[in-house]
């Protein structure tokens, strides 16, 4: 299994938020190659400025691996994470995060420039599948314009 086949899958999360008129962002939660958390932005629905995508994946796995480190786990995201996102990926100290777009508004690299925010250990995979995020993001807001 590739980095693009769980973007793929990740996706398909951002997908679901698109259709509930979410900002379409999605997150998956990998370990040995096994799905083990999915989440999707639920800001709206659940009327919590929190309630992103990274969040909902995050608190998932932590539940399903009863545990609050996820070292040898894989994020996939569809979206840059935010700052608020890249201090609960710092505190759950995991393996990897793959993103696919660049979120240059709202991404942890407005806020930090040039210092890493995730834990020293965690490895950082940038552009996965970037030009299929992007694409589901300017669709949503062109229909929000």
């Amino acid at each position: 299994m590739t980095d693009a086949y769980f973007m793929t899958q990740a996706l398909k999360e951002a997908r679901k938020a698109f259709e509930e008129d979410e900002i379409p962002v999605g997150a998956i939660v990998v370990v040995q190659e096994k799905i083990i958390a999915r989440g999707h932005n639920m800001v709206e629905r659940l009327n919590d400025p929190t309630a992103h995508a990274e969040i909902i994946a995050l608190t998932s796995a932590f539940n399903a691996l009863g545990s609050k480190y996820l070292p040898e786990a894989t994020l996939y995201v569809t979206l840059e994470p935010c700052l608020m996102c890249a201090g609960a990926i710092y505190w759950s100290k995991l393996g990897r995060i793959v993103y696919g777009a660049d979120d240059e508004k709202n991404g942890y690299k407005k806020t930090t420039t040039t210092n890493w925010p995730f834990h020293p250990k965690t490895e950082l995979v940038r552009g996965v599948l970037q030009d299929e995020c992007a694409q589901l993001m300017k669709d949503f807001f062109l229909n929000k314009r």
